[in-house]
């Protein structure tokens, strides 16, 4: 018998950009229920972002916006493949499975914030900020994350037909 589904609660976007990505990050980001204190961290962090990337920009492009510069480092970390344990017959299978929508995005969430948490030394917002920066150019520590699930999920393609 199967139990009832949960329901999803409808968050409100940021105050800053609007943006329910956003949202949700910042919720992620929250250590012990101090949301105004993971928002300061997440805008200080955009702000800082954003300088350094506008110093990096060659002169043809205008400047990238915020939320330009989260959307596309959210995309450069989210994974396609991921692998799941199967027991068939005795045995543990590792079956790569293709990552649906709402995973993609908190993996990539997840990915970056434990990126930016174990950096040793700076304050968080640096830290994020910097993460985000790699995320944006697809370098770091979330996207060398992404790229070794799909490597894992490469190597054991030979499963995929365990999965049902």
């Amino acid at each position: 018998m199967r139990r009832k589904q949960a329901t999803k609660i409808e968050l409100n976007p940021d105050p800053k950009y609007g943006s329910i990505l956003i949202s949700k990050f910042i919720n992620n980001l929250m250590l012990k229920g101090k949301k105004s204190i993971a928002q300061d961290i997440f805008y200080t962090a955009m702000e800082l972002a954003a300088k350094e990337l506008k110093k990096d920009l060659s002169a043809g492009r205008q400047e990238v916006s915020y939320l330009e510069i989260f959307e596309q480092a959210i995309k450069n970390t989210s994974p396609l493949l991921e692998v799941k344990s199967r027991r068939v017959g005795g045995a543990n299978y590792q079956v790569p499975y293709e990552v649906k929508g709402k995973r993609k995005e908190a993996l990539s969430m997840r990915w970056i914030i434990g990126a930016a948490r174990k950096g040793k030394g700076k304050d968080m917002a640096k830290k994020l900020a910097q993460e985000l920066i790699n995320a944006y150019n697809n370098t770091g520590e979330a996207v060398k994350k992404k790229e070794e699930t799909h490597r894992v999920a490469e190597a054991n393609r030979a499963f995929a037909h365990f999965a049902w």
